[in-house]
């Protein structure tokens, strides 16, 4: 079992204390949210999740396929499309890369059970993760989660307790992680260390595209992805990052505000629950990164999220609706983007949203 000398580090107070040592979730000193330090090494060996293992602080000890998702291209025009189907990860979402990295590290530090407050996708990878390392899973969700949703986390063994709203399950969340493990993938940091192994799998597979479309709720995957680019680049591998847009929808539109000042009205968007995130706790990295790759932000309601994912269906990608707002907002900038080549992440399945 490989375990790297790597410690929790807060950008804000300089904290820092040996993640062996004890958990954190958040810092314990300022309430920052934290990074890990470590050396990072980019050797990729063997397939899928496993292949950039030298880039982790510790190796997973098991696994369920995980990673590896395909590419598809499909030429629209002037530009050329790359989906990335993460929906095809073992729970149905991009979310696995990061749960299983935050369940290795929990059955590493002894933990018997492990809590999540989550819309959904994060709640079944964690049940689904529990269940492999053998951990007792708590999941706190809002009411309105997709029923599908909720009936596998009780199928693979979690415990649901519900919540009027998102922002609710996140308070109630509170009264459960003293003796448990708390997951707080909004917060934690294996959460981006996960998802920049998707920037890895496109490079390797198909290069670095032009520009690449991201949903944005807590915001971990834009950060993994985009700080993913640039450690390619900053050791030499390629010679640019993407540029990054990120999608939010007009109900909840916290990034958009951030860098505007204001709320832009415009049409619900609650169909897509996987980015109803009112208050994203690295909100400020994701405007740095934004503003660093001069990248866009698109704002998309349920009328463009409903049409996205008819399109995406009858093209044979079957993603919910959060998937397709990707696919919403690259229609709504496909005429002032320039002949290039996007990738689309398509991060959920639609099949956990059927009713």
């Amino acid at each position: 079992m490989i375990k790297r000398n790597a410690y929790w580090f807060c950008p804000k107070c300089g904290f820092k204390e040996s993640i062996w040592n004890k958990y954190y979730w958040r810092c314990p000193r300022c309430g920052n949210p934290l990074d890990i330090e470590y050396e990072k090494i980019f050797e990729p060996r063997g397939n899928r999740f496993l292949r950039y293992s030298s880039y982790y602080p510790f190796k997973p000890v098991k696994t369920r396929g995980e990673g590896g998702t395909p590419l598809v291209i499909d030429n629209d025009g002037r530009h050329k499309l790359i989906y990335k189907l993460e929906y095809l990860n073992p729970s149905g979402s991009f979310k696995d890369r990061g749960t299983l990295l935050s369940i290795t590290y929990a059955y590493l530090m002894n933990y018997k059970s492990v809590v999540e407050d989550t819309s959904g996708n994060t709640g079944i990878s964690v049940a689904l993760y529990s269940r492999v390392y053998g951990l007792e899973a708590t999941i706190i969700m809002p009411s309105y989660a997709p029923s599908g949703k909720k009936k596998l986390v009780k199928i693979l063994g979690g415990k649901i307790v519900e919540a009027p709203t998102r922002t609710d399950a996140s308070n109630i969340v509170l009264q459960y992680v003293k003796n448990s493990y708390y997951v707080a993938h909004t917060w934690n940091y294996f959460y981006i260390i996960g998802a920049s192994t998707i920037s890895f799998e496109i490079f390797e597979e198909y290069g670095v595209p032009d520009y690449i479309v991201i949903p944005v709720g807590s915001g971990g995957l834009f950060l993994g992805i985009i700080r993913g680019f640039e450690y390619l680049k900053n050791i030499g591998v390629i010679n640019k990052v993407p540029v990054p847009i990120a999608v939010q929808g007009y109900s909840v539109q916290p990034l958009y505000e951030k860098i505007h000042g204001v709320k832009k009205p415009g049409e619900e968007s609650d169909l897509a629950d996987g980015i109803l995130v009112a208050s994203p706790p690295r909100i400020n990295d994701l405007v740095y990164y934004l503003n660093k790759y001069r990248g866009k932000i698109i704002l998309v309601g349920n009328t463009d999220i409903i049409e996205a994912q008819k399109e995406l269906f009858q093209k044979g990608f079957i993603v919910e609706p959060t998937s397709a707002t990707v696919y919403a907002a690259y229609t709504k900038i496909n005429e002032e983007l320039p002949p290039s080549d996007i990738v689309l992440v398509l991060t959920g399945s639609g099949l956990k949203t059927l009713n």
